[in-house]
């Protein structure tokens, strides 16, 4: 599958590689840790590109994930409070002013079983809707759109999924399975593993690219 009908411009926040994922530690050597995190982020960023019309990688550190540029999208130093949902909004913001009608979503950077099928499945489903994707445990969100034209109203942290339905956004119920493995623990990474994972994260791991499989 390819681009969706509907343009959407995708955010994709990233903390800093050193600092993110402190709950993956272990998953691989300590002065690896950094480039895997990096490499999550590239078969994310991989696979947005291929469906969205607009990419922007909204970074803590934007000198560290220069690589992602590769793949075509443009990277914002992030200038807020330092949380998850103000650099959503610091990227809704460019993305707004360029296109006031455009569907803008959120996308998690930690999702390197992700395939462009996965997302165009959830935004044909999401037609000019505020909607979300779940994660695999139903309780997080890895995907997060617009209406055209609406505000994107992130509410990302502990119970996001639950609180992206409360305010309002329709859960979508595409499969979608890598859409819905993000990675945070190394157990979450065996589980990506399972699906198939990207080719950045399956060469760091030094394994083979796979070709994606049902999710559990």
């Amino acid at each position: 599958m390819g681009r969706v009908p509907t343009p959407v411009d995708l955010i994709v926040p990233l903390k800093a590689p050193r600092a993110g994922k402190s709950r993956l530690r272990g998953a691989v050597d300590d002065a690896v840790h950094p480039a895997l995190v990096l490499a999550l982020a590239s078969d994310t960023v991989a696979a947005a590109v291929a469906v969205a019309r607009r990419v922007v990688v909204v970074a803590a550190e934007p000198e560290t994930v220069t690589p992602l540029k590769e793949f075509g999208v443009e990277i914002l130093a992030e200038s807020g409070p330092g949380d998850l949902n103000s650099a959503l909004r610091q990227g809704e913001l460019l993305l707004r002013a360029d296109d006031p009608a455009a569907v803008i979503g959120a996308l998690q950077a930690d999702l390197p079983a992700l395939r462009p099928a996965d997302l165009t499945a959830a935004i044909a489903e999401a037609p000019g809707r505020r909607a979300f994707v779940a994660d695999w445990a139903g309780t997080g969100t890895t995907l997060l759109l617009s209406a055209p034209g609406g505000s994107l109203d992130p509410w990302f942290g502990a119970g996001s999924a639950r609180a992206h339905a409360v305010s309002g956004a329709v859960a979508l119920r595409a499969p979608a399975p890598g859409l819905r493995r993000d990675v945070d623990t190394p157990a979450d990474l065996a589980q990506a593993r399972d699906l198939g994972l990207g080719p950045a994260t399956a060469a760091l791991l030094g394994e083979r690219e796979q070709p994606q499989r049902g999710g559990r």
